[in-house]
């Protein structure tokens, strides 16, 4: 399947995917700030109240993890470069 789901990912993500490779570190982090603020939101709003878009809760967890993985492949850069 090429598309969202379980195939190829969309255009979308990988440009996103793109735009968060040129982030700073600093960027990236407050990225995975606000991601997270957001997500624990979600849960709040999903436990309390209908949700209106519950694709959101999914969006938000790609996020942070596409954000963790990049950190962490620069980490490992950083870490083979000393």
């Amino acid at each position: 399947m090429i598309g969202g789901s379980g195939g190829w990912p969309m255009a979308s993500e990988i440009m996103k995917i793109a735009e968060l490779r040129e982030m700073s570190d600093e960027q990236l982090e407050l990225t995975h700030k606000e991601a997270a603020e957001m997500l624990f939101k979600l849960r709040i709003q999903a436990q309390t109240e209908r949700l209106d878009t519950p694709s959101e809760l999914r969006k938000q967890r790609r996020l942070i993890a596409r954000v963790k993985t990049i950190q962490g492949e620069r980490a490992r850069t950083a870490q083979v470069a000393v």
